[in-house]
């Protein structure tokens, strides 16, 4: 029996470029950078002072005061970008059989502030074990799944994905096999982070992880060139619908594109650096390749993992570069990360929403902040460098790379009904 096909027929995004998914999109087409100095504490002690965070989001315009108490930013950041995803699908949910419909959830850190903010105000008092009771059902990285299906009444498969930066791309894939093999019809997969904390830039700065361009935030997230100086951190959220494809073509939804397969694959080399020949990135392209029976001919675009961090941008290029021999040249190649920077555990999702517009639209986001060409970084590829690109994209790959040597790729595919 052939694998059930699954597509995508709905997408919802909150992001520091934009808040929805049509403003996200107009942000990445305009080449626009998110970051900028931090907002949500005092930063000036810290090595870097800037970040990613989102504009203009207020939790109240979304949820009650009661709510809010009861929830992390990144459940919160989970269930708006779901809720829009889900209006886009156009998915019946009165009539829906909710035991077929199921959600994955990533999320490499979950509530890093609520854990954070709890130990600050214990170290406040004399000793005396005085915790919120919202406490661990805030901060723990499944609330998010749990919250989305409470709230619509999804009672198919439910958990969540924790590999780090793949955390997203993890959820996805597993979602897509979820219906592959007969558990659900109807999938809603993502990821979401809220990691600008005091926590979170203190520890990614303690790692030498992150850009410490304060003078000039905007041109920090600089993948493939020669100054790059590590990653700058984001925030924000993703959310796909994904669904069987007779599913979807029996209520006659919109399709984007057919999820044709995807990878998995460890570097099993170090808990932070990628190999140095990109070995796991080649395993994970090539099973993606192979899962999908797709042709590496077949390739239009790669969105890639594209950090901006000296060591990760070399080996994913030199792994690009393996697995598709004289067609990279033939390749888009793009990091939206340069106008996002990285949102860790939604990174996935967000690039994946990006792969599926550059399909649905004809359009490539570029690469910004290219100024000097690395000598280690092959310049006669086709890195989408300061503007968009038109071309038609028929067939979209994602890579997704975490700590730990997690990796994750997607292979998207047009569909013309």
């Amino acid at each position: 029996m052939k694998p059930r096909r699954v597509v995508v027929t709905g997408l919802g995004a909150l992001t520091p470029i934009g808040n929805t998914l049509n403003d996200y999109w107009k942000g990445l087409i305009n080449g626009k950078s998110g970051a900028a100095p931090i907002t949500y504490f005092d930063a000036s002690k810290f090595k870097t002072q800037f970040a990613c965070e989102l504009k203009n989001f207020n939790p109240i315009d979304f949820f009650d005061r009661k709510d809010i108490r009861k929830y992390d930013r990144f459940t919160q950041y989970a269930l708006v970008s779901t809720d829009e995803a889900i209006i886009d699908s156009g998915l019946d949910l009165e009539n829906i059989n909710t035991d077929q419909v199921g959600v994955i959830w990533g999320s490499g850190i979950g509530g890093l502030e609520t854990f954070q903010n709890e130990v600050i105000e214990f170290q406040k008092g004399d000793g005396t074990p005085r915790f919120n009771p919202f406490f661990i059902p805030k901060f723990i990285p499944d609330i998010a799944s749990g919250m989305i299906s409470i709230k619509y009444g999804f009672t198919g498969p439910n958990f969540a994905t924790v590999s780090a930066c793949a955390s997203a791309s993890n959820a996805i894939i597993d979602a897509l096999n979820y219906i592959r093999l007969g558990y659900a019809d109807v999938m809603v997969a993502g990821g979401s982070e809220a990691g600008v904390t005091i926590a979170g830039i203190g520890g990614f700065n303690s790692l030498h992880a992150l850009s410490k361009r304060n003078q000039d935030p905007s041109t920090a997230s600089r993948p493939f060139d020669k100054n790059r100086d590590g990653f700058v951190l984001g925030e924000g959220a993703g959310s796909l619908i994904l669904e069987e494809y007779d599913h979807a073509v029996s209520r006659k939804a919109k399709i984007y594109a057919e999820l044709s397969g995807a990878g998995l694959s460890a570097d099993a080399y170090h808990i932070t650096a990628p190999h140095p020949e990109g070995q796991g990135a080649v395993k994970v392209m090539k099973n993606c390749l192979k899962d999908s029976n797709i042709q590496i001919e077949d390739i239009d675009l790669i969105n890639v993992h594209g950090t901006s961090t000296p060591l990760g941008d070399i080996a994913e290029v030199k792994a690009v570069k393996e697995v598709f021999g004289n067609h990279a040249y033939n390749l888009n190649i793009n990091s939206t990360k340069s106008m996002t920077g990285h949102l860790l555990g939604a990174a996935g999702a967000i690039e994946a929403i990006a792969c599926l517009m550059s399909i649905k639209e004809g359009v490539i986001p570029p690469t910004i902040n290219h100024f000097e060409n690395d000598e280690n970084i092959d310049s006669k590829l086709n890195f989408t460098f300061g503007k968009s690109q038109k071309r038609e994209v028929n067939f979209a790959m994602s890579n997704t790379f975490g700590f730990g040597g997690h990796n994750a790729c997607l292979l998207f595919k047009k569909i013309n009904l």
